[in-house]
């Protein structure tokens, strides 16, 4: 068997892709965490990170090295196998959650592609809820464990919220692939602007993308004046730096589902699919310009989780709650109805 045919192997071009992908997540988050730090302190009119290399840019290779040299504390009385188990998690389900997105118009630039990818990302990314209860549980210490209870029901409670929004997107499309979403857009429009209803789902989508990676102003699971640092009080050195990571990639997640659910994922000026053949009019240029596409509006999105965190106080968990049942489930609830009332119209009159 030649070269050629072992790379061409459907299982090896696969975990070929894989790595390339969890290459190039792991290698952003020191990028995503130099620019958070610079520009909230832009926004808050302060240096940030200035010390180490121009502009300090080498400050996330000194975090880096420092925790790899930290010593790796293990409290007493922790259930060791678990304790072990939910960083590692953690960092799995956000790297899996990948595997489904389309990051460009062509074959080889998702992972894996199938027509229920939706529900897949969807059942992955809740796998994050056991890392965090599990690590809170495990750690044998109450502020632990309190912090895990907080974003266990808040990350369950706006899971709800998610789901319920995309079943407005998925009546409207017809579809559970993230790929054909992506590929209608390109033949009807962003979805954003497909129909008032998606609209309010992006909306509803948006806030709970952001309550769920635990980020401002939704880190109530890690309120450092209440609770220390929440369910990885106990972590030290590399398996913090594994959480550290994961809360990251799961932003970027969250950034791809937004852009290509949407925002047209990688539809955009000069990139033409054709929907019949299932190709890009101009060839491999075109289809490098499409993953652009998706990268920037990816990073627009990030951009908006870091202005939240230096613009936006913290809510009280019982607000937070509230919010999530009493705001956003009615809400998808309500759309879901008002979609269900158009395509009865639509059926009875067209």
């Amino acid at each position: 068997m030649s070269l050629i045919e072992i790379i061409t192997n459907p299982y090896v071009l696969g975990f070929i892709k894989a790595l390339v992908v969890m290459a190039a997540l792991m290698s952003t988050v020191p990028m995503l965490i130099y620019l958070e730090r610079k520009i909230v302190a832009d926004v808050q009119v302060r240096l940030g990170p200035n010390r180490l290399g121009p502009l300090g840019v080498l400050q996330p290779l000194a975090d880096a090295i420092k925790l790899m040299m930290k010593e790796d504390i293990l409290p007493s009385g922790v259930d060791k196998f678990i304790y072990y188990l939910a960083p590692f998690l953690s960092i799995v389900a956000a790297l899996l959650a990948s595997a489904v997105i389309p990051f460009g118009p062509a074959s080889w630039a998702v992972v894996a592609d199938f027509h229920h990818s939706l529900l897949f990302s969807l059942a992955i990314s809740s796998l994050a809820v056991y890392a965090v209860a599990l690590g809170g549980w495990a750690s044998n210490n109450k502020y632990s464990l309190m912090g895990a209870l907080r974003a266990t029901a808040q990350m369950i409670s706006y899971e709800l919220g998610m789901g319920l929004s995309l079943v407005a997107l998925v009546m409207v499309t017809g579809s559970l692939s993230i790929s054909e979403i992506v590929q209608q857009q390109n033949a009807f429009g962003w979805n954003i602007f497909r129909a008032p209803t998606l609209f309010i789902a992006f909306i509803v989508f948006v806030i709970c993308g952001v309550a769920e990676t635990n980020r401002a102003p939704f880190d109530l699971a890690e309120a450092e004046t209440e609770l220390t640092a929440g369910f990885h009080t106990e972590y030290s050195a590399f398996k913090f730096a594994m959480f550290y990571m994961a809360e990251y990639i799961n932003m970027l997640i969250i950034s791809a589902l937004v852009a290509g659910l949407f925002l047209g994922g990688w539809s955009g000026p000069g990139v033409h699919y054709d929907m019949v053949t299932h190709t890009v009019a101009g060839g491999w240029p075109f289809v490098i310009l499409g993953i652009f596409w998706y990268l920037v509006k990816m990073a627009c999105f990030i951009f908006l989780y870091f202005w939240l965190r230096a613009s936006l106080p913290r809510f009280r968990y019982d607000q937070l709650m509230n919010f999530g049942w009493k705001v956003l489930v009615p809400v998808s609830l309500a759309n879901i109805f008002l979609v269900g009332i158009f395509f009865a119209f639509k059926n009875h009159w067209f």
